[in-house]
């Protein structure tokens, strides 16, 4: 067994381990990259450069006569350094929201207390807002738009910023929802259809304040009080994203544009459906918050003589495309860092035609913004075959561990792991061990004989498709369960996907599923406690494999329908909660609590007679943490059947199915204060600030049958 050890505490050095030379190349970088940070930061201190990975080929013994007895870089705060860089870790200041996440660190916290546990029932709804204001009515009477409005505000200089139902950006008045500015879209009525966007964001230069927003296969500069398009940014206001060509994939991404000094980083989601072994890639690209220039992008495959291509056998690296940062990015603006969640590369379920680990898929890459160098990386999952993207943004936090202070970075996983590493160096704060996972007998494919498990924090949900995780509510039930469970391939966490056969197996069940675990709603960090709430959800689905037709594709297999699947009688295969808030304390790596989010099938007549309080929803909410409470709601609502729900899996327990409740838990204990029933699920990441003295509490809401909307939360106005 392979192990990764962590920082020895008091050292501020790297305990080096020493792999066999069949391990994984992920290993090898951290043995010294803590000695190429420490060059890195003094080259900054002596010359202003940013560049890490442009110190060249030095051997760690090199680097270690340059550095030895360096401290790392760091400024003060001046007129010309603006507060938000300190702000990475610390959540929302001022009283305002700085970023998605609260800060570009996406704590997804703010120290606001005038809402607390003694007043929280008394929240009213103070205003509501549409998700497309009237004056796009006016343009398209007609216009039709999600009912999964996913965009989260920011509030910079007493103005909020909100991406609307088709992803255009409209500021309004943080007290009463009125609109100040809407942006007008690109051709008149013609260029209003569009898909909404998680949000926009905040950059400022003296007078200069922008909002940077992507919308289709463009990243627009907006003035922030005007919402005029900037001149002087690109080609009237915008750049085009469309990096690779249209017919292969168009453009798209449904994130937010990190902003760290005056670099705009943007990612992009690609398709999960596979034609050819060949493909594109889903480079990362960073541009000039000025000029909207293009600074400089990251292969998030290696290509020819960059790090890494020794990771994909045959040159698979030349060929296989993919990995994209769907997700969210963070970044550290004082140590000039972006922290990027790559994922899976070309075909995620069958790797026969890419054997290696395949770096950078399904790894958190470290990377200096100013260049694109990498700094750090880690690959949470070798050779990708089951889906498990790191999906969440990196969450920044200072920590201390056994007395020793740690600035870390946490990349929460699908498979329900928690990897926490020194955000400098890329040492992990707990030792990360290799252990040996089931291999697949598909052919062609060659499996990882080992995958990383952190040591700590535990895994935040349940892991593996094994009897013992079965409902057991009755005898009956899980005579049930079993039988629905032979028909398909199972055993622990990483049993690889199977073919599915008319005679044989179904395929195999996954547990987490493709989308956790923990999801794209990420989790929230309390500074002040160390405190880390993760919602997850136990959702299984079924990772079959059929064989690829020659006459369309050159994969020898692609994906199966990756259905849910369900249990005996309409109720989960698997035990509860299906959905849940786990509570770790940072500082130590204990869990504290775990208690489930939402009711559940605590009706259903096979189980009433037994009197379960809550067995949780399987719904993705996105959480929101103040000085003094944890508030979340239960996710989407009247979801639609069909689709990757089977027939005989009702809609109510299926993945991403939630409630119409919005809650607020006690952080210390996880008891529920407060509960409110709203019109429809809640649909965006909560966000909270004061404004006129009185705090606010948005939370966008909406399904098939109740039209998209913003809600804002207060205390009564006396």
């Amino acid at each position: 067994m392979l192990i990764l050890k962590s920082r020895p505490v008091g050292t501020g050095g790297l305990q080096t381990c020493q792999p066999n030379p069949n391990t994984h190349s992920t290993i090898h970088v951290t043995e010294f990259t803590y000695l190429r940070c420490q060059h890195f930061l003094l080259i900054l201190l002596l010359s202003g450069l940013t560049a890490c990975d442009n110190l060249g080929n030095e051997s760690p013994q090199q680097l270690s006569e340059i550095s030895n007895n360096q401290v790392p870089f760091t400024v003060a705060a001046t007129d010309t350094v603006p507060r938000s860089w300190f702000s990475a870790g610390k959540g929302a200041f001022d009283g305002e929201w700085q970023a998605y996440g609260a800060d570009i660190g996406s704590t997804k916290y703010t120290s606001l207390d005038q809402i607390n546990a003694e007043n929280v029932d008394l929240l009213e709804i103070a205003w509501r807002r549409p998700a497309l204001d009237p004056y796009y009515n006016e343009l398209n009477p007609n216009q039709r738009y999600s009912s999964n409005w996913n965009g989260s505000p920011i509030v910079q200089n007493g103005i909020a910023y909100i991406t609307n139902g088709v992803g255009l950006v409209e500021a309004f008045n943080p007290g009463n929802g009125e609109t100040l500015w809407v942006q007008e879209p690109v051709g008149g009525e013609e260029g209003l259809p569009g898909a909404p966007t998680r949000g926009a964001a905040y950059w400022s230069e003296g007078d200069d304040q922008r909002i940077f927003v992507q919308r289709g296969t463009f990243l627009y500069a907006l003035n922030a009080l005007t919402g005029d398009y900037v001149d002087g940014f690109g080609d009237s206001g915008r750049v085009s994203l469309q990096r690779i060509p249209a017919e292969f994939e168009r453009y798209r991404w449904g994130g937010v544009p990190m902003v760290v000094r005056d670099v705009v980083v943007t990612g992009q989601a690609m398709s999960d459906t596979f034609a050819n072994k060949e493909a594109f890639r889903g480079d990362v690209h960073a541009f000039d918050a000025r000029t909207g220039k293009l600074r400089w992008t990251f292969n998030t495959i290696p290509q020819e003589g960059q790090f890494g291509t020794d990771t994909w056998q045959d040159r698979s690296w030349s060929y296989t495309g993919h990995s994209p940062v769907w997700a969210l990015f963070s970044a550290d603006a004082e140590l000039g860092m972006v922290y990027m969640p790559i994922s899976s590369s070309t075909n995620d379920m069958y790797g026969g035609h890419r054997l290696g680990d395949n770096l950078f898929s399904q790894s958190i890459v470290a990377v200096d913004v100013e260049t694109g160098e990498r700094v750090w990386h880690f690959q949470t999952v070798h050779h990708g075959l089951w889906d498990f993207d790191p999906p969440a943004a990196p969450i920044l936090m200072d920590i201390t561990v056994d007395g020793e202070d740690i600035r870390a970075v946490a990349q929460l996983t699908k498979q329900g792991f928690v990897f926490v590493f020194d955000r400098i160096t890329g040492q992990p704060v707990w030792d990360i061990e290799e252990r040996p996972v089931p291999q697949s007998d598909v052919p062609g494919e060659i499996t990882s004989p080992t995958q990383p498990f952190p040591t700590r924090p535990a895994a935040f949900d349940r892991q593996g498709a094994v009897v013992e995780n079965l409902i057991d509510f009755t005898p009956e039930l899980r005579a049930e369960a079993l039988q629905i469970f032979n028909k398909y391939v199972t055993g622990p966490l990483f049993t690889p996907p199977s073919i599915r056969t008319e005679t044989g197996t179904q395929g195999t069940i996954q547990l987490p599923g493709s989308q956790g675990g923990a999801d794209v709603q990420g989790a929230a960090f309390d500074p002040d406690t160390g405190y880390l709430y993760i919602p997850s959800i136990t959702s299984p689905f079924v990772a079959d494999l059929l064989p690829g037709n020659p006459e369309i594709t050159d994969l020898a297999f692609t994906m199966g329908s990756r259905r849910w699947i369900a249990g005996p009688r309409g109720l989960p295969l698997f035990k509860p909660p299906y959905g849940r808030i786990t509570a770790i304390n940072m500082n130590t790596g204990e869990h504290i609590w775990m208690v489930p989010n939402g009711y559940g099938p605590v009706d259903h007549p096979a189980i009433a007679h037994l009197g379960i309080e809550k067995l949780g929803v399987p719904g993705r909410p996105v959480p929101l943490l103040t000085s003094t409470l944890l508030f979340i709601g239960e996710g989407l609502t009247n979801l639609r059947p069909g689709g990757r729900i089977p027939p005989d899996m009702p809609v109510a327990i299926a993945t991403n199915s939630g409630g119409p409740y919005f809650r607020a838990y006690d952080k210390i204990t996880g008891d529920v204060l407060w509960e409110k029933v709203l019109e429809a699920g809640t649909t965006n990441a909560p966000i909270s600030y004061i404004y006129e003295g009185r705090q606010y509490l948005l939370v966008a809401i909406g399904d098939r049958n109740h039209s998209p909307e913003l809600l804002a939360f207060a205390l009564p106005a006396n």
